[in-house]
């Protein structure tokens, strides 16, 4: 049940991180002349939308093993290894960097 926790909790966070770290670039400027209508239509419409690249991180979800303090029933706590998420956000700015070299 903890494991479950720890890794949700991972990969929530992983995901919410990824968000932030897109980088988005306008590749085409968009247009949207609306016809107007008045008894019959006086003016044909034309509507281009922009167009966007986007470059999103790169995000690697990992575990590891370490060692913690776990309090165990008493007045003393034992050593034990645990598998815990480990998280590597590579921002887009430094991907796109890396993909022009």
């Amino acid at each position: 049940m903890r494991k479950a926790a720890i890794v949700i909790a991972g990969l929530v966070s992983a995901a919410s991180i990824a968000l932030v770290g897109c980088d988005v670039r306008k590749t085409e400027e968009g247009n949207v002349s609306v016809p107007k209508y008045e008894v019959s239509k006086t003016q044909e419409g034309d509507v281009t939308l922009p167009k966007y690249d986007v470059t999103t991180p790169d995000v690697n979800v990992t575990t590891q093993k370490k060692e913690v303090d776990v309090p165990k029933v008493g007045v003393y706590t034992e050593k034990e290894t645990l598998t815990v998420p480990k998280v590597e956000v590579t921002p887009a700015d430094e991907k796109v960097a890396q993909q022009k070299k």
